[in-house]
Order: structure tokens, then C-alpha cells, then sequence
């Protein structure tokens, strides 16, 4: 097993357990099956393991496994304040302790604001005292690093990162979103402030395994490493310096096993530029089948009134390269969801970003259509619900 450091000078294993997608058995987690995993996972040298207060059942999974074999010392538990569902400061100490009774320790290594998507959401949360109570806990040391997880554009993610003195942060980040949410402009931000970065979706939930063209997968077959589409996608974030841990949700020991070999024998600057030239051959091979032909090169941005227009575009192609299911997840997370609203409807047709797009879309008409697809009729009052309910007057 590969590790990089982190602040504090701790070895983390660069393969990290995403336990969120632990197999399950009836209405619950499959305790027996992840419990034979994990242990697998410590003895081969993974000490990162990531989990979340709304991931059902799985801090109390994960939590009962490494106390009954007496091996929480041997690992990092890296868990989340649900930040949107915080309302006032005493429900900061409901969670957290919640969270501590669940996972059966008496301190975090790495807690995380669960995604914000705005600069809007960590204000919320500094306007309630969050910064006095993460100094409180530190000193208590009951967190060890804090840090936060991230959806929504690259401007937001520089304006969070600047605004704390962090000591890591996650983001998604793969082949295919090298430009999108925080991007390789936002990790190499984090690198040069010396912050660790954690990678989440590294294979896009399966999509660059199980939804790649045939010509991406005739491609990777021929080529001379004999590399599994996976392993490319791995190989292609472990190859950059500002990756400190590749997140990945193992549920079989075959997966866990062929995780484990890559992340034992991939190095920071490993791949060479034929390498890279096939990793931009299957990207091009996805873009394929995308509707608008965006770069997501942001020349279109800031909309004076506040459209998010490369996110916009992202998730209706999405829509097209995956399934509409999740371009509109997508773009539930990292638009809708937001404190500042940058709905396509907000558009009043000044053609501002025509003018500045290198690719010379009709933008204006591309917003109206993307919109009608990513945020159908019926979806609009679920989208509606959901920012009353999260955009509610915090109470002090």
C-alpha cells in the first residue's frame, strides 16, 4: 500500500473505504460480508474509512465492526456534520454526539461540513458558531482535522477554501469532471495551500466502467498496459501530486482485492503521455453522445444574473452520457440546492456570455432547452420543497 501525508504528518493509504455502498441483506447492511471486507481492507494496509450521519446504517456498521475486533487504532474514521439539516447550535452537539454513540469512539479523525455547494452554506454555519465549536472540540481532541465535502462550481469551492483554515477537503473529481464542481483548478488551489485533498467518485458510480462506449472500451482492450477501465480511472488521479486519497465504495473482495494491487503499485507522475493521450480518447469517445458541446472553459461566467451556465450544461449532458436520472441528481445537488438561486428562468436574453463563448453556442436557446429537460414540471415544487426546508432562518 502507497500512502501520502497529511497535515499533521500522518501516513494516509492512498485507497481509501467509501462505506456508503456496503452490501445489504434484507432491510439492512450485510454486517457479516462488509465486517470479512474491512478487515481485509486493515490488514493490506487501508487505514482511510469514510462514512456519513445519512449513509443508512452505516456508521453503527462500521462502528460494531471495529470495536468487537479491537482494531479502531489501527484506523481513521472520517465522518460528516449533516450541515443541512443544522438549524441552531445545539443541534451541531445532537449530531455530533449521535454520530460518536453510532461509530462506538470517543473522538473523529476527520470531520467534514457534509456538502456544501456554496460560500452561502459555511457562512450559515459560522453565523451559528461552528468555528468556536470546532476550536472546542480540537482542544478537547474529540476531531482531529476538520475539513468539508463539496458539490457545486469551481468559484464557490475557492471561496470555502479561502475562508477557513482547513485541514482537508473532498471533492468528486475523475477524468470526466477534470473541469467540473472544484476541478483541477480547485485541487491544485488545495495543493499549493498544503491541504489534503480526498477524491470521491472516482469512477462516477460505476458510469467509466459500466456505461463507457464500445469504442472507449475497444480502445482501453488494445491498449499495450492490458488495464481494466477502473484501473485507468484510478491510475489517472493517483498519477497527480495533489490527490492524497482515492475514496471507493468496495463491496466484493474482488473489487477490494484489484483496489489494493493498483494502489500498491501507482506512483504521482507514473503515466506516460501515450497514457494520457488514451485517457483524452475515451473521454472524447463519452463526450460523444453529449447535447451541448460545452468546455465548461467558464469564458460565459459570472452571468450577471446569476445563472450557473457550465453547471447547467454539465448536468443535461449528463443526462445524455449517463441516464436522466442522474443529470437530474446532478443538478439537484450542485445548482438547485443552492442559497443563491442560479435557475436558467433567472436568464433575460443580454447574450453577455455569446459574446465571450470560444465555441460560439447559442447559449440563450441551449438555457431554455437544457432547463426543460433537467427540470421538468413535476420536479419543480420537489425542488421547491427542498430549499424551504434547507433555507429556512436559521435560529441562534
Amino acid at each position: 500500500m502507497n500512502y501520502r501525508k497529511d497535515r499533521n504528518d500522518r501516513d494516509l493509504s492512498i485507497l481509501g473505504y467509501g462505506c456508503m455502498r456496503f452490501s445489504r441483506k434484507g432491510n439492512g447492511i450485510d454486517l457479516e460480508k462488509a465486517e470479512k471486507e474491512i478487515l481485509h481492507a486493515i490488514e493490506s494496509g487501508v487505514n482511510y474509512f469514510d462514512t456519513a450521519y445519512i449513509y443508512s446504517g452505516s456508521e453503527e456498521a462500521l462502528g460494531t465492526i471495529l470495536q468487537r475486533n479491537h482494531v479502531r487504532d489501527k484506523i481513521y474514521i472520517a465522518t460528516k456534520l449533516p450541515q443541512y439539516l443544522i438549524k441552531n447550535r445545539g443541534a451541531i452537539d445532537r449530531y455530533f454526539e449521535e454520530q460518536k454513540k453510532r461509530l462506538k469512539t470517543d473522538h473523529i479523525d476527520y470531520y467534514l461540513m457534509h456538502m456544501l455547494t456554496d460560500i452561502a452554506s459555511w457562512q450559515n454555519l459560522k453565523k451559528l458558531g461552528i468555528e468556536d465549536w470546532i476550536r472546542e472540540k480540537k482542544e478537547k481532541k474529540e476531531i482531529t482535522n476538520i475539513g468539508f465535502s463539496f458539490h457545486g462550481n469551481t468559484d464557490m469551492f475557492l471561496k470555502i477554501l479561502d475562508d477557513y483554515d482547513w485541514d482537508f477537503c473532498q471533492i468528486q473529481y475523475n477524468y470526466l469532471d477534470e473541469h467540473s464542481q472544484a476541478g483541477r483548478e480547485g485541487l491544485l488551489a488545495a495543493e499549493k495551500k498544503g491541504i489534503p485533498v480526498i477524491i470521491m467518485e472516482p469512477l462516477r458510480g460505476g458510469k467509466l466502467v459500466n456505461l463507457l462506449p464500445e469504442k472507449a472500451k475497444e480502445r482501453i482492450r488494445r491498449n499495450r498496459r492490458g488495464y481494466s477501465a477502473a484501473e485507468w480511472a484510478f491510475r489517472w488521479l493517483y498519477d497527480q501530486t495533489g490527490v492524497t486519497v482515492v475514496l471507493s465504495g468496495m463491496n466484493s473482495m474482488e473489487m477490494l482485492d484489484e483496489n489494493l494491487r493498483i494502489a500498491s503499485e501507482a506512483t504521482a507522475g507514473s503515466l506516460d503521455a501515450e497514457d494520457q493521450a488514451l485517457i483524452d480518447q475515451v473521454r472524447n469517445e463519452i463526450r460523444r453522445s453529449i447535447k451541448v458541446g460545452c468546455t465548461e472553459c467558464r469564458y460565459c461566467m459570472p452571468c450577471p444574473k446569476g445563472v450557473d451556465i457550465p453547471g447547467l450544461f454539465r448536468c443535461y449532458n449528463t443526462m445524455y452520457t449517463e441516464s436522466k436520472k442522474a443529470g437530474r441528481h446532478e443538478y439537484f445537488q450542485t445548482i438547485a440546492i443552492r442559497q443563491e438561486p442560479s435557475f436558467a428562468s433567472q436568464c433575460v436574453g443580454c447574450r453577455k456570455c455569446e459574446s465571450h463563448c470560444p465555441q460560439h453556442l447559442p447559449i440563450v436557446k441551449l438555457l431554455k432547452e437544457a432547463d426543460k429537460e433537467v427540470r421538468p414540471a413535476y420536479y419543480k415544487p420537489v425542488i421547491a420543497l427542498a430549499r424551504k426546508f434547507m433555507f429556512k432562518k436559521p435560529k441562534s
